[in-house]
């Protein structure tokens, strides 16, 4: 066995399942030990069964053992964000609103992970249904960044990218509706992929809509590969749902050819802050090695109000659905954006999903031009727990820290971020790729070859040996 398990990439793991020289059953003890050693303080698991994974790992190693794998994902341990459904487990959105009785059906994702083997490690938190950047709620509390404790990890899928970042899994399912892969990618040091909306079903549908993505957050470019390839299968319980054939992520996973790259440091006039600003501007050279870098500025204004508003709409009647008298259980910050909601006239909604129309052309014009648009991922690295939002440069609230994710759920666009290193305070930064509609395999290159000129492994471990 390996000294370490957990370092190695999917790929890797699986070549040694196959020639007997490490078990599904020792690697899921690596993870499960890893949310012993690290969940009591970082909150990212709101829910673990550490019977199911090892009864599901000893199943899977007896497969092994007479050469019968059930799928690419045999014996790989992940997890999955307590917004999907898991057959014999509750889905809670992170709220007391919610029901702690067991699902009866798995959600397309997870029935698909079911299917390729995968082990079920546990569900990671979120914030009260996924509705912030960050990951606290009135069920689960704080989530924590594994770089810094006073931190946070970003959100909505801050519990995932906590597991990606500590090992807990090697692939963690997590959800995308304004950047809630890439938020936490960028501030928890671990790769973040939003598929393009209607690759990934969904069911129970969300109320997010095209707004919204499952994508998996791991450490490494290429372990999402083989999520991706196991959770795009079709389910048409999801009307969203495309008739695409495979993508075959796996068997693409090469380098792209030269690039048309457009980069731009910042959008509608917002500024990285000086740390992340420095980070970035030390590995812009080595984006020429991808291709020829075009720097532009990005221009669509209106885009944070555009987009407040459907946040608004959708919170409005997610409340509206839950009886008042819960409503002092829920997150105050839901229900001031549902408060605001409810001011919006139906003129106000169509206006908004009208402008959304005219973002979308921008974004995909640009797209047409350039194969990827490379941006921050965030304008700031990580900023303290127990907020809703940072300080901005005159010490108010900052609304718009994250102006860079956003746009491609309104552009309806694939979008990913991977580290790109950290900054003097030792907190990681990252770097957002985003691509046209339906170029997911190429965004995946891109990030690859990314990944491989930036050089930069952001191991917990390693940070600990110097």
């Amino acid at each position: 066995m390996p000294s370490n398990p957990l370092r190695l990439p999917v790929a890797e793991i699986l070549k040694l399942y196959e020639k007997k020289r490490l078990s599904p059953v020792e690697v899921t003890q690596a993870c499960l030990k890893q949310v012993l050693k690290y969940n009591p303080v970082l909150n990212a698991l709101c829910h673990m069964d550490e019977r199911l994974a090892l009864h599901q790992a000893k199943a899977s190693e007896k497969r092994w053992a007479k050469g019968a794998p059930s799928g690419i994902l045999d014996g790989i341990p992940v997890t999955l964000k307590d917004t999907v459904n898991v057959k014999g487990w509750p889905t809670r959105f992170g709220s007391k609103t919610t029901s702690a009785l067991p699902q009866r059906d798995d959600s397309p994702q997870v029935a698909r992970l079911r299917e390729a083997g995968a082990i079920f490690i546990g569900k990671t938190t979120t914030p009260e249904y996924g509705h912030k950047g960050v990951t606290d709620s009135p069920l689960c509390g704080i989530t924590r960044n594994p770089w810094n404790i006073h931190k946070t990890p970003g959100g909505s899928s801050g519990g995932a990218a906590v597991a990606a970042a500590t090992g807990m899994g090697f692939l963690n399912l997590g959800g995308d509706a304004g950047g809630s892969l890439r938020i936490p990618a960028s501030f928890s040091g671990v790769f973040g992929f939003k598929p393009s909306p209607g690759v990934v079903p969904a069911w129970p549908s969300s109320l997010f809509s095209t707004f919204s993505a499952s994508g998996p957050m791991t450490r490494r470019v290429a372990d999402a590969a083989y999520m991706l390839d196991v959770i795009t299968q079709p389910d048409f319980r999801d009307w969203h749902n495309l008739p695409l054939p495979p993508m075959q992520f796996v068997k693409n996973l090469k380098a792209p050819p030269k690039l048309k790259i457009a980069w731009s440091p910042s959008i509608n006039g917002v500024q990285m802050q000086p740390g992340v600003r420095e980070v970035l501007e030390q590995k812009l050279p080595l984006l020429k090695k991808l291709g020829s870098v075009d720097e532009i500025r990005l221009d669509a204004p209106g885009l944070i109000d555009v987009f407040n508003k459907h946040w608004m709409a959708i919170a409005m009647h997610l409340v509206a659905a839950i009886p008042l008298k819960q409503h002092k259980d829920m997150d105050p910050r839901l229900l001031h954006w549902a408060s605001r909601g409810a001011s919006l006239s139906l003129h106000d909604y169509l206006e908004a999903e009208r402008a959304r129309m005219e973002i979308g052309e921008y974004f995909k014009s640009l797209l047409t031009t350039y194969d990827v648009l490379v941006t921050p991922a965030t304008a700031m690295t990580a900023f303290e727990t127990g907020v809703n939002m940072p300080q901005g440069p005159k010490g108010k609230p900052w609304d718009d820290w994250t102006p860079f994710t956003y746009p491609a759920n309104m552009a309806k666009l694939p979008a990913a971020v991977l580290p790109a290193g950290l900054t003097k305070d030792g907190l990681p930064v990252g770097i957002q790729v985003m691509s046209g509609f339906l170029k997911d395999v190429l965004l995946l290159q891109a990030c690859l070859a990314l990944e491989e000129k930036l050089g930069f492994t952001p191991w917990l471990e390693a940070k600990k040996e110097g």
